[in-house]
């Protein structure tokens, strides 16, 4: 799968596009392309090597014997770099002893059906074909697109959808056929990702483990690879959700991701906010100040939840954040009122009682939705502070009261030890089973001079919950699954009911590690960088949450998104949890928190941002780390 959006190309690794499946080249959601299917003197290429070379470009080689008793060597390779923007340069390379004549034939189609559709199995049949240009066009109702080669075709045949040429080859010679997909009338369209003013910052990372390096670097490429552009203000990007399935603005998903990157630079954490508080819901209703989002599924045991919700309160978390990564002050002030509208969504709706409910009457009170608002509440009330606005009082206070009565009715003893309740139903009764969900309450955000918020959970709650998220039932070897594996309905595939998440491991790892549970830390951290090398150092969104076993290796999940906004972003949090950064820009301070134990050995991550300037950190295997760039006045806290 090649990403750039807007453009996205999908195939399996023979290279082949026979218009099965996904298969084929898209623009903004619409299959332009659906076959493109290569034949040399009259035979198909057999297929050696598919390979990434990065986010959005992919080369496939294949083999064929052309000459006439040539033995079982291969004489002609046949090589095809395809790039998500449409584009596709066919080469053919010469070994044989002798001049050969060979023909070229490239067998093109397209139904031009949306995503959806072809998801669905209502895609539609092939279009017919039109001679156009130097190539081919393909009309409907909806749309239309075309592709057009250099050189230009000996023979076009509109009919058989076909382009064919005749090539001289000398010995070892070489000759190409580039072909270019485009919507009808369209011009190039450079991805967002691929622009000089990318908001991330070209991080790299080096070390001991040799996993920690490629890790980064694709991560970072697939972060540049599902870049959107807010088309009414261009100079704000976003994250969309993933590929193929989400290309499109989840608002949770997008803040998520922004705030596990800021380490590369703030830019992409203010060009999110901007988009989303244009979208903040106006007016005096229960619903105003409340950035919109879909319901989303919860696994097994809970209805749906409301992603909306998770927006709202991560909106002022990442802004609190942001600013002491060294977001400027006047885009601080500028995005200001709209997290001052989310924490009065907030309080509103939590009215005179404790807890916050879901949105839908009858609805369950979700422990991941109290982590949210807990951290929302006390990163929110230390911004209001920060700009000397009102309100920061009254929210510390109903952290306090949140926090008494959180560990009181959210805790469920057990001759086990415990464990947090999954949620509290209408009546009270507790949901008990265990999932990744918990993980949220370790991740509490970061104050100043480097010090993270408290948590809802007591020292002993956490122990017992850093316990058992570190044990078998939860941690598969390749990550924390999304519930425990001795809990009813339990499905190594299941979205949120077993399958390895890797945001929810990711978010594990840093508060475990934050918490000083480094054991549990390091074993989560190995297993998602085990699994990250199975898939190429391209993690999915999630995979099966099967027990890890000598020489097994990760089960992809059919349905994951592959890149995915949260897992890309995972990969910059994980290899800077190492070094456990934590910055006041405001305060012109960093404290370095690093992991002892140094799981991975020695690392060096340069390239990253404080301050809007380049930061640079070392980590010895002793797991002591040093800083080696960084701003102008920013000084290491104790």
């Amino acid at each position: 799968m090649c990403v750039a959006l807007p453009g996205l190309a999908i195939s399996t690794d023979e290279g082949q596009l026979t218009g099965q499946g996904l298969e084929g080249f898209y623009r903004a959601g619409r299959r332009l392309l659906s076959r493109c299917q290569v034949r040399v003197a009259g035979r198909e290429p057999l297929a050696v090597q598919a390979r990434m070379a990065s986010a959005d470009r992919a080369r496939f080689v294949g083999t064929l014997r052309a000459s006439p008793h040539s033995g079982p060597d291969p004489d002609i390779v046949v090589e095809r770099i395809r790039h998500a923007d449409g584009t596709e340069r066919i080469t053919l390379h010469s070994a044989a002893l002798r001049p050969l004549r060979v023909p070229l034939e490239v067998a093109l189609g397209t139904d031009l059906a949306d995503l959806g559709a072809i998801a669905s199995g209502t895609a539609g049949p092939e279009l017919p074909a039109s001679v156009h240009d130097s190539g081919l066009r393909w009309s409907c109702a909806t749309g239309n697109s075309s592709v057009t080669a250099d050189p230009p075709p000996t023979d076009a045949l509109a009919s058989a959808g076909l382009l064919r040429w005749e090539f001289e080859l000398p010995p070892g010679g070489s000759r190409s056929v580039e072909l270019r997909v485009r919507p009808g009338g369209a011009v190039p369209v450079r991805a967002v990702g691929r622009t000089a003013t990318s908001p991330l910052a070209a991080a790299r990372a080096s070390g001991d483990d040799p996993r920690v390096q490629p890790l980064l670097r694709t991560s970072v490429e697939d972060l540049h690879a599902l870049l959107l552009r807010d088309p009414t203000h261009p100079s704000d990007m976003h994250l969309a959700a993933g590929a193929p399935w989400r290309c499109g603005a989840a608002p949770a998903e997008a803040l998520a991701a922004a705030r596990m990157t800021l380490p590369l630079g703030t830019r992409l954490a203010a060009g999110t906010l901007r988009t989303l508080a244009r979208t903040q819901l106006p007016g005096t209703g229960p619903q105003s100040g409340m950035i919109p989002g879909p319901r989303r599924d919860a696994g097994t045991h809970l209805p749906p939840g409301c992603t909306g919700t998770e927006a709202t309160l991560l909106f002022p978390a990442l802004l609190a954040e942001a600013r002491r990564w060294g977001l400027p002050e006047p885009e601080t002030e500028e995005l200001l009122p709209a997290a001052e509208r989310c924490l009065t969504w907030l309080r509103t709706t939590v009215g005179e009682g404790v807890y916050l409910g879901d949105p839908h009457p009858g609805g369950p009170i979700r422990c991941e939705t109290q982590a949210h608002a807990h951290r929302a509440a006390l990163l929110g009330a230390d911004l209001l502070d920060a700009c000397g606005r009102p309100g920061g009082t009254e929210l510390r206070q109903w952290a306090q009261s949140l926090r008494t009565s959180f560990r009181e009715d959210f805790w469920i003893d057990d001759r086990g030890g415990g464990r947090p309740a999954a949620a509290r139903a209408p009546d009270g009764t507790p949901v008990p089973h265990l999932g990744a969900a918990a993980a949220h309450l370790l991740d509490t955000g970061l104050l100043g001079g480097g010090e993270p918020a408290p948590g809802l959970l007591d020292k002993v709650q956490t122990e017992q919950l850093a316990r058992l998220l570190g044990g078998p039932g939860m941690d598969s070897g390749w990550g924390l699954r999304g519930l425990g594996a001795k809990e009813a309905g339990y499905n190594p595939f299941g979205h949120r009911s077993g399958a390895v998440r890797v945001h929810e491991t990711a978010i594990a790892v840093t508060g475990l590690a934050a918490a000083g549970y480094e054991k549990e830390a390091s074993s989560l951290l190995r297993g998602v960088l085990a699994a990250a090398e199975s898939f190429g150092h391209r993690l999915p969104e999630m995979y099966a949450g099967e027990q890890r076993t000598d020489g097994s290796a990760p089960l992809p999940h059919p349905a994951a998104c592959r890149p995915a906004a949260t897992a890309a972003a995972s990969g910059v949090l994980l290899t800077v949890t190492l070094a456990g950064i934590r910055p006041d820009a405001p305060a012109g301070t960093v404290t370095l928190r690093p992991m002892h134990s140094a799981p991975l050995g020695e690392i060096v991550l340069t390239g990253l941002r404080i301050a809007g300037a380049p930061f640079s950190v070392r980590v010895s295997r002793l797991g002591l780390a040093m800083v080696e760039e960084a701003a102008d006045g920013l000084q290491l806290g104790v």
